[in-house]
């Protein structure tokens, strides 16, 4: 289905319920991917009563592919219209990656509407590039060199963030897949996307985040490090950490059976 968030702009929207009473989880996906990058859950929470809802940011995947829109307010706009016209309450939300950030600004901004429980998964947080309040993000250098590298070989760029984004070795095909759904994206809303996820900082976000929260990060993640992780962590009141070892930064890939299992325990 298609969600109208703003005039001219539609966000493509799946909605896997496997009936009566079931519960949801509400997953936005990360850069520079989209809600396909879920598989490995769609493909088994519904068997365990779960309802899997997830959307396509813009610009990304299925959805419309404006120039403009891609601030963090934007999106967690996008996120609540999408929320209100799909009538949910009480749910799960889960953000991976640049997700997360957007699920961290989502709760800010309108003070959790509609949610019961939080899943940050290798969340963009507190922010990308190094700071005073994020001090394992990246040097501003090296996020400015990741964004020409998108201007000047975006199929290359690609293919070499591939090899960073995992632990393990996956093989061929699912480095491919993960390309693959990169190059489903709008080359200018990455580019607008990780430009955005260079400047922002969600510090200020976290300490107004008062529902359950599981903060689920690769130990191994060579995007957004595990003590950025940990960080977050310690400023989201009352949240539970939960290091996967075997994981990178694609961690719902990485160790999918292990996530399913910890992420069925915390949404029911």
């Amino acid at each position: 289905m298609y969600i109208e968030v703003e005039k001219g702009v539609h966000l493509f929207v799946q909605d896997i319920d496997p009936g009566p009473g079931s519960k949801p989880i509400f997953f936005v996906h990360g850069w520079p991917l989209n809600h396909k990058m879920f598989q490995y859950q769609f493909n088994v929470l519904p068997q365990y009563g779960f309802r899997c809802i997830s959307m396509d940011i813009r610009g990304n995947g299925q959805s419309d592919k404006p120039w403009g829109g891609y601030s963090y307010n934007r999106l967690a706009d996008d996120l609540a219209v999408v929320l209100d016209a799909l009538k949910l309450e009480n749910i799960v939300l889960l953000g991976f990656s640049i997700g997360g950030a957007i699920t961290i600004r989502y709760m800010s901004r309108y003070g959790g509407r509609h949610v019961a429980k939080l899943a940050l998964v290798d969340a963009v947080s507190p922010a990308f590039v190094k700071s005073p309040n994020s001090p394992y993000g990246v040097p501003k250098e090296q996020a400015t060199t990741l964004i020409n590298q998108m201007y000047d070989n975006l199929p290359k760029f690609l293919d070499d963030v591939s090899l960073t984004f995992f632990n393990r070795n996956l093989g061929a095909a699912t480095l491919n897949w993960f390309a693959e759904l990169g190059r489903e994206s709008a080359s200018y809303a990455l580019i607008k996307l990780l430009q955005e996820a260079a400047r922002e900082d969600v510090t200020d976000d976290l300490s107004k985040i008062n529902v359950p929260t599981a903060i689920f990060h690769g130990v191994h993640d060579q995007l957004i490090p595990f003590k950025s992780g940990e960080l977050t962590n310690q400023k989201i009141k009352g949240s539970q950490l939960y290091p996967l070892y075997n994981s990178g930064h694609g961690l719902p890939i990485d160790q999918s059976h292990e996530f399913n299992k910890l992420l069925m325990q915390f949404a029911k």
